[in-house]
């Protein structure tokens, strides 16, 4: 299905019923990566799947920023009345989601995210090396552009989320410990579990483990 969201046209699919979850995927993807996950969810939730801006069939903007697509995040639970959802994120997802819950943290009832980084700093070197080779292959895709800049999330900010939080992270994972670190240290009364042997995203894409964990969070 599409909807318009303050000019923005996003796609997404909704499936399954029950408690309403969110689930955003990382960078370049759609959300099909989620679709055995939400072969399990669906049993237990009502599971709205977005495809980003610019990315899966959504339209593509002039430019791209993780405030932005947070915007349209928060329209879309506005304007489709989605009361109280947990949220997931997935790498950008992840950004995403801390966003909303600085910026609208009321709209939603808890927060996943996995494999999240705070800045492009927060990212180990082999990956920026990776996505630098990537966005000039590209030919300078401003997507993939996005991520070399972006986010630049302030312990401050953090420190304003009140909406309860879980933070996933594999032992093996493109983002810095470091980082994972300041997520679990500023936002008050957060959890973080490391997941021993996964890497960036071996539990979450095409994955049903990532439907475990949400499915556990959600009844702590």
């Amino acid at each position: 299905m599409y909807i318009q969201l303050d000019g923005q046209v996003l796609y997404y699919e909704v499936t399954g019923e029950g408690r309403p979850l969110i689930m955003l995927h990382g960078n370049g993807e759609s959300h099909e990566i989620f679709d055995e996950a939400i072969e399990l969810l669906k049993e237990h939730y009502t599971v709205y799947a977005i495809d980003s801006r610019g990315q899966g069939e959504s339209a593509k903007p002039s430019e791209y920023h993780y405030v932005d697509m947070a915007y349209d995040v928060i329209n879309f639970i506005l304007s489709l009345h989605i009361k109280m959802p947990i949220l997931y994120g997935f790498s950008d997802g992840g950004i995403i989601g801390l966003y909303v819950a600085i910026l609208r943290g009321n709209l939603i009832s808890k927060l996943i995210i996995s494999g999240t980084n705070i800045s492009p700093k927060g990212l180990k070197h082999s990956a920026i090396s990776e996505i630098k080779r990537d966005y000039k292959k590209s030919g300078f895709d401003p997507l993939i552009g996005m991520m070399l800049k972006e986010p630049n999330i302030q312990t401050s900010e953090l420190e304003q989320i009140t909406v309860p939080t879980h933070i996933l992270v594999g032992s093996n994972d493109m983002i810095k410990p470091s980082d994972t670190k300041k997520l679990s240290k500023y936002i008050m009364g957060s959890s973080m579990k490391e997941l021993p042997g996964e890497t960036h995203s071996s539990y979450v894409v095409h994955s049903t483990k990532i439907a475990n964990l949400i499915m556990e969070y959600d009844n702590q």
